[in-house]
């Protein structure tokens, strides 16, 4: 093992002393918040950046700009945003085409506000702790259109779900953005997309290589056959 190496691994450690966190907790938040980021440019909304420093009230942070056209009050809490969009929504009866944006943009945020759990359960073993900010988040937005708890329940199981199904073709890009975040400790929003794309062609051009390995396999199989056909024929003609 080179002494570069274990110069790094105890910076590791020491950093992790200082911020109160085991290594397998470190892991744990990274990916959580790399989900929160690959699952909102899944969903092609904006990423100012990441973080796996703690902060005030928070272990990792994932940020963005908001859905303006959706959310008046901008950055606010979500909370905030319920507190600011419930006297505009509809009563049963009336017309909601108005507010099909709001409910689009509440789903979508919902699924980002699950995607780190459902990244916890695809890539850790064990059920994660729930993640209690996330799911108050998401059951302030939810409100704005679910009367019963029944109905919040459901449709937050349902975002659950379907962020999961957004992360599972891309947990190779989960993981390699989760293992950035522990070194790099806070990526911007374009160190991220371009980790994304770097993903993205390096998996590109293995599934090519691996078109082109498979296309040989065939053409020498192929030959082989040939030269075997020749071969019987051949003997057949002796015979």
């Amino acid at each position: 093992m080179s002494d570069h190496f274990e110069e790094e691994h105890g910076e590791y450690d020491q950093l992790l002393a200082a911020i109160g966190r085991s290594a397998d907790d470190d892991m744990r938040i990274s990916i959580h918040e790399a989900a929160h980021a690959i699952c909102a440019r899944l969903l092609g909304h904006p990423v100012d950046g990441v973080t796996v420093n703690p902060g005030s009230g928070y272990e990792g942070l994932c940020w963005g700009a908001s859905h303006k056209e959706a959310f008046a009050e901008g950055r606010g809490d979500a909370a905030d945003v319920r507190e600011a969009l419930a006297p505009l929504m509809p009563q049963a009866g009336e017309d909601r085409t108005s507010v099909a944006d709001v409910f689009g943009n509440v789903y979508a945020q919902c699924i980002e506000l699950m995607a780190g759990r459902a990244a916890e359960r695809m890539l850790l073993d064990g059920e994660p702790v729930a993640p209690a900010d996330d799911l108050r988040q998401a059951r302030e937005l939810t409100m704005l259109f679910c009367t019963s708890e029944e109905a919040v329940e459901t449709f937050i199981t349902h975002c659950d779900v379907a962020a999961r199904d957004l992360l599972l073709p891309h947990g190779d890009v989960v993981l390699a953005l989760s293992i950035v975040l522990r070194i790099k400790r806070t990526l911007d929003g374009a160190e991220i997309d371009r980790l994304i794309s770097d993903v993205q062609v390096r998996k590109a051009m293995a599934a090519e290589h691996r078109r082109r390995a498979d296309w040989r396999k065939r053409e020498l199989s192929a030959r082989n056959f040939e030269a075997n056909v020749i071969t019987t024929m051949a003997r057949c003609c002796l015979t």
